[in-house]
């Protein structure tokens, strides 16, 4: 028994990388997604896969048999569907690596892209490593074959610096970073089970802890691009977790010793997600009660909330605080001014 634990301690040293793969109803595209993993220059031996059924109901584990069957360093988690946060938290759970790359299933990583970038992760031990992507649609994609890269360079920067420099809060995307395992657990960051926008909270609160951050000019990933807004519909539910998004980055506020640089840029981005609920209610809800039913939860699970960055912010917030109803009126007579937003 002990010679065995001994094995299974020596798998678990060396292995540097765990990639998880969360999957559901993407049967057109993940076997390319795993393929893709297969493709990067390191040795099966250095690290794991962890696909996640989340409950598919399609063919998604189907065509991905053969590749499950091929490679030894693959384990497969089944659950009943309960979300991409959830399925990635049990990925986490499961995950030995000393790394943990998070890629979506309906999109590809850049051949050959991904050693440079673990080994400069290893060698630093930073806390993130965040590289570059390129959107693109399935057409394109099918045209794709070997992408330029552009001359390496790693920064290193503090957490602070990543948060200030180089987080956008409309593009708060988990799969172009690779965390440190420990880093994760020491601050227990995981993913908000049950909603939308999960990213968005999960990746301000890792900048917002992290020491050590290296960003670097490398192209990981190839984002999809399309294909899913044509069936994107805003619902109250969407209403809800966009709610619970703004809480839980709003509450990050708290985290000790943030400077009024930090402050001021996370006040801005929850104004981002406030402006981007109020956008995707003019166009996906009709219903009055239903709108004044997420206004009345907005200020139930918010009830600090406060922008007062720049006149737009403090207009807005007037409005909004004074009277819902008359603000979203307002914005209902700006409606045939502005473009309809894209729900992807």
């Amino acid at each position: 028994m002990s010679s065995e634990m001994s094995m299974l301690n020596n798998v678990a040293e060396k292995c540097q990388l765990s990639i998880i793969v969360s999957v559901y109803n993407v049967e057109k595209y993940v076997h390319a997604c795993i393929e893709s993993i297969y493709h990067q220059n390191l040795d099966e031996d250095i690290f794991e896969v962890i696909i996640v059924n989340d409950g598919t109901r399609d063919r998604s584990m189907e065509v991905i048999q053969d590749l499950i069957s091929q490679h030894s360093n693959i384990t497969v988690i089944n659950q009943e569907n309960r979300g991409l946060s959830v399925a990635r938290n049990n990925g986490l759970a499961k995950a030995k690596g000393e790394y943990i790359l998070m890629p979506d299933s309906d999109d590809l990583l850049i051949d050959k892209s991904l050693s440079i970038l673990l080994e400069k992760a290893l060698e630093s031990k930073a806390d993130l490593v965040v590289a570059d992507f390129l959107e693109m649609t399935d057409e394109e994609i099918k045209c794709l074959d070997n992408v330029a890269q552009k001359y390496l360079k790693v920064k290193e920067k503090t957490g602070e610096q990543m948060f200030l420099e180089d987080l956008n809060p409309r593009q708060c995307y988990v799969w172009r970073t690779l965390y440190r395992r420990a880093f994760i657990q020491e601050n227990n960051l995981t993913f908000i089970p049950g909603v939308c926008y999960q990213d968005v909270p999960f990746t301000h609160e890792c900048y917002l802890r992290a020491k050590k951050c290296l960003r670097v000019s490398r192209l990981l990933n190839v984002y999809r691009k399309g294909h899913a807004s044509a069936t994107y519909s805003f619902n109250k539910k969407k209403a809800h977790d966009l709610i619970t998004v703004i809480a839980g980055t709003w509450k990050l506020r708290k985290i000790e010793g943030l400077s009024p640089a930090v402050l001021l840029k996370l006040e801005d981005d929850v104004f981002t997600s406030f402006s981007l609920l109020i956008y995707f209610m003019l166009y996906g809800m009709k219903d009055a009660k239903e709108r004044q039913e997420i206004f009345q939860a907005l200020r139930d699970m918010v009830p600090d909330l406060n922008f007062s960055n720049g006149k737009k912010q403090k207009v807005t917030w007037f409005l909004y605080k004074c009277s819902p109803r008359l603000y979203f009126a307002l914005r209902l007579f700006m409606k045939s001014w502005t473009p309809r937003p894209n729900f992807e």
